[in-house]
Order: C-alpha cells, then structure tokens, then sequence
C-alpha cells in the first residue's frame, strides 16, 4: 500500500480550517481569504446563503457535478473541488476509503 504525501498547500489548507480539508471547509476558506459575504458569495455561485452556509458547515453534501461547476465560476481547477465532493459521499456512507482524482 502506497501513502500520498500531502502538499504544502493542503496542509497549509487545513491549518487554516482546523482540521481535515473538507468542500465545505475548502469553500469557506476561498470565501473569508476573498473577504466576501455569504450573501455575495451564494449570489455567486447561484445557491442561496442558507444552502451556502449548510456546504460550509456540512450540513449539505454536493454532488461531483455541482463541485465542478463551483470550482469553474470560483477559477480553480475542478479535480480538488470533485475530489473532495466524492470524499464526502463516501465519509457519510460510512465507508473508508479515500478518494483519487486525475482528468481523463
């Protein structure tokens, strides 16, 4: 079995958000480093500031699909955003296993 060696940047991210990187996490950092509101935010990514505020307290799972879509409209490389949106899927289902992503 091979381990990954975190980059400094995802360590650098989960410093920032007390614990392992989650979207959630990952998309409230982006938000409170870009100094926006929830309510300009959501208006970006064209969610409303409830739905927001339950993604970043992972009270909402999003689906690979809309993390991609979210990472486009923020300017970030999708692999990161679906990476973790699978993660999660797979955390709640109470399976243990981590998640890989490379484009095809």
């Amino acid at each position: 079995m091979t381990t990954r060696k975190k980059s400094k940047a995802m360590k650098h991210l989960e410093k920032i958000s007390g614990g392992v990187l989650t979207l959630g996490s990952l998309i409230e950092s982006i938000r409170l480093a870009d100094e926006i509101s929830q309510i300009a935010f959501a208006k970006k990514l064209d969610i409303s500031p409830s739905h927001l505020c339950d993604i970043e307290k992972q009270r909402k799972v999003v689906s690979p699909e809309r993390a991609a879509k979210y990472a486009k409209i923020l300017g970030y490389s999708p692999e990161q955003f679906v990476r973790l949106a699978l993660q999660e899927i797979l955390d709640q289902a109470g399976i243990s296993m981590k998640v890989e992503v490379k484009v095809a």
